[in-house]
């Protein structure tokens, strides 16, 4: 078996649905969320054979955890450093709002985005580091298995931006998209990853 982090979004949350930033940590997923992540779980279970289940503590992605957990027959491991990026000012408010606020702030470059926080909250490149930090930890654990880690938008999108070593192609991923993380590829910034959905 190759060794890979199977890294997935949690299922769509009524935040979502609205398009808004997610005022709590405690926001749960939607009817729809639960099918996505019902549908994803055999998806995983045909395409891949994980030895565990890793999620952020947030409320949306345990769930999304456990629904695919329990089709793999697998436990839930709940660990720090893949949480959902603090957006400070921002939390409950529309995802447009960031924008406007963006503009009017003296500290915002729009050439490297990424190093943007908005008040009382994190930047992007704040959230690569702790992520990458925390799957790295997880390589290292399980260097011959693979492993599915359930996570969030923005930490997705600062991984796929380390890994490809580019941060202007990066983007989120839809609601229980994945992007699969390739042995050693954390260390190597621009090598090739798979990306699905």
């Amino acid at each position: 078996m190759e060794a890979r982090i199977i890294l997935v979004r949690h299922g769509e949350t009524e935040a979502n649905r609205l398009g808004c930033f997610a005022a709590s940590e405690d926001i749960a997923l939607t009817d729809t969320g639960r099918e996505q992540a019902e549908e994803l779980a055999l998806k995983i279970q045909t395409q891949f054979r994980p030895h565990k289940v890793i999620s952020s503590a947030f409320h949306r992605a345990r769930q999304t955890a456990v629904i695919i957990a329990r089709q793999l027959g697998l436990p839930v491991e709940v660990i720090p450093g893949i949480q959902e990026r603090d957006f400070g000012c921002l939390r409950g408010e529309p995802y447009e709002r960031m924008g406007g606020i963006m503009r009017k702030d003296n500290l915002y470059d729009p050439e490297r985005r990424w190093l943007w926080a908005p008040e009382g909250g994190e930047s992007l490149e704040e959230v690569r580091l702790r992520a990458i930090g925390a799957l790295e930890k997880i390589q290292t654990c399980y260097p011959q298995e693979e492993v599915v880690v359930v996570s969030h938008g923005a930490v997705m999108e600062s991984v796929v931006a380390h890994l490809a070593n580019n941060w202007k192609t990066a983007c989120v991923p839809p609601n229980c998209g994945m992007v699969l993380v390739e042995s050693g590829s954390l260390q190597k910034p621009g090598c090739f990853i798979t990306s699905s959905t």
